[in-house]
């Protein structure tokens, strides 16, 4: 039985903000069938928004779409408000200026039940356009938040509302799907809660890792793509001409100055890198700074707890490219849970989180003050968190753990838990994607192809897909499906659940779907620097 208190979480009073940032209240029971909201909050019903592309395809709001929102069931409404601001934001001792949603990093937690319909506006205060994506929620299509795909991107001063129910219980987060903004501070935790949770414990404790680059000597991540590319443009079709990705718009002024253009302060491009974990650089970016929950390893964030204390630990990866490895000095964790999917309990010291992803762990607190550590993976640099129990100093910056050298379980060996997981039918239908590219042009992309917004992958609802993820480049490449979860399939079985996942470099990662969530899908990488060069596609449902 759980026995937790929700004062207790980290982050989890829900408030009114005077800043706007944040509000919750239960709303009317009325079934999420209208179409999606307009700017300023205005409602209207109708065939919602159709994006460029070939005919034969099913819409972003079409029958398909409603009919599988009607399967998902109607619950209470859950009402929340959430606005994408510029401000001054404190990482602990060093206040950078940049964009979040209201004036705290991470932006503060949305929390509902499994069954709720979840009534989510985004205001948008800045100057350029944005929206707003729920990561891993398998939701109804124009609720998915891809501007140019899904809806059109919410201009400057507008607001739009994100309604659609929630069914499968987990830890999945909100982040700006437009542009290179989610490299900024527009990310918050999504918690949707088990009603029937089997899990016991005395408290939670939410941990978002994140890279930082935003604000400091002038850089932005917009201007340290510019880096990346060297001169070279992205050869993309994003469907808008309002900077929903790729380039902002010209709307956009001062510090953060739309990225047509020019890559102002100093290099960010990250030079000797290896990572034997990953097989390859650790990444692109030589981030200045690494955060738990938005501060830095000077200044940590604390959690508190009594020795005996059995805490649920929520680790969300919100790193722009960045994978972490983490460990809490002086305990071993229980992996329950892969982005939002239960597994058979596993123990381990340590795990590797790449971006997007997630993994839910109960510890048994000890007595005492003991850091959480998430090692940036092959850059040399960590992000540090305390847990304290009992009195005692708090660790250093460069606490070292043992248990990040231990033990360290990845998704692949997990086993899912029997309530979710799949069969070994085989399947209808199967594929093979080739993720290409390279530093030198910075091209990355699908069989050599960049993105267009016109470009779809053919599936039909109701087939069972495989696709081979063929991964042809010199570096690893976490890939996430939109409105769907996947299980990652072996030689001999069908294993863990998950909506993101990394492939290493000349290696080949399986996963099977099934096609259940009509709509028009993305499957990306979840590096932003390689999303906004190129390297995303598009899943179509056949009409």
């Amino acid at each position: 039985m759980q026995k937790y208190t929700r004062r207790t979480l980290l982050g989890a009073s829900i408030v009114a903000a005077g800043s706007g940032a944040l509000t919750a209240c239960s709303g009317s029971d009325a079934p999420p069938e209208a179409g999606p909201t307009g700017h300023r909050g205005g409602r209207h019903s109708g065939g919602g928004f159709v994006p460029k592309g070939p005919k034969g395809y099913v819409n972003p709001s079409g029958p398909e779409v409603l009919a599988a929102e009607r399967r998902r069931g109607t619950g209470p409404v859950r009402t929340f408000t959430l606005t994408a601001i510029e401000t001054s934001l404190d990482l602990g001792g060093r206040t950078v200026r940049s964009w979040a949603y209201g004036d705290t990093l991470p932006g503060k937690e949305i929390r509902i039940n499994a069954g709720d319909v979840l009534d989510l506006t985004l205001a948008n205060h800045l100057r350029e356009a944005t929206t707003l994506h729920s990561h891993g929620v398998r939701m109804r299509c124009d609720m998915d938040g891809v501007p140019g795909l899904t809806q059109q991107s919410i201009k400057p001063g507008a607001d739009f509302t994100y309604r659609f129910a929630v069914p499968h219980p987990g830890t999945y987060w909100l982040h700006s799907h437009s542009g290179m903004q989610l490299d900024r501070g527009l990310y918050a935790p999504l918690i949707v809660e088990d009603p029937r949770e089997p899990l016991s414990y005395d408290k939670e404790w939410v941990v978002m890792l994140d890279d930082w680059v935003d604000g400091v000597s002038g850089s932005t991540p917009d201007g340290v793509l510019a880096q990346l590319r060297g001169g070279h443009a992205a050869p993309m079709d994003m469907g808008e001409g309002d900077g929903q990705h790729g380039p902002g718009s010209d709307e956009s002024a001062g510090e953060h100055e739309s990225t047509s253009a020019r890559a102002a302060g100093p290099s960010r491009v990250l030079h000797n890198s290896s990572s034997r974990i990953l097989q390859s650089v650790g990444g692109n970016v030589d981030y200045p700074h690494y955060l738990v929950n938005g501060r830095l390893p000077r200044a940590p964030s604390v959690f508190r707890a009594r020795p005996g204390d059995r805490i649920r630990l929520r680790i969300i990866n919100a790193g722009g490219d960045t994978a972490f490895r983490v460990a809490l000095g002086g305990h071993e964790m229980t992996v329950t849970h892969t982005d939002g999917y239960p597994v058979e309990h596993t123990t381990t010291d340590a795990l590797l989180l790449g971006m997007a992803e997630r993994y839910d762990v109960l510890v048994t607190a000890k007595d005492g003050v003991f850091p959480l550590v998430a090692i940036a993976e092959g850059k040399g640099a960590r992000a540090l968190a305390v847990l304290r129990t009992s009195s005692g100093g708090v660790p250093g910056p460069t606490a070292h753990p043992d248990e990040l050298d231990g033990r360290l379980v990845p998704a692949r060996r997990l086993v899912p838990h029997e309530s979710v997981a799949f069969n070994d039918d085989d399947p209808d239908r199967e594929m093979r994607l080739k993720l290409t590219g390279g530093m030198e042009n910075f091209d990355w992309g699908f069989d050599h192809e960049p993105y267009s917004i016109e470009k779809r992958i053919p599936i039909r609802e109701g087939e069972r897909v495989r696709i081979s993820l063929i991964n042809a480049t010199d570096m690893w490449h976490p890939v996430h499906l939109h409105g769907h979860t996947f299980a990652l399939t072996g030689i001999d079985a069908v294993g863990a659940r998950k909506d993101t996942a990394h492939v290493l470099p000349h290696r080949k990662l399986v996963i099977d779907f099934y096609a259940d969530n009509p709509g028009l899908w993305m499957l990306h990488c979840h590096n932003q620097y390689h999303s906004e060069s190129g390297m995303m596609t598009i899943l179509g449902y056949r009409t």
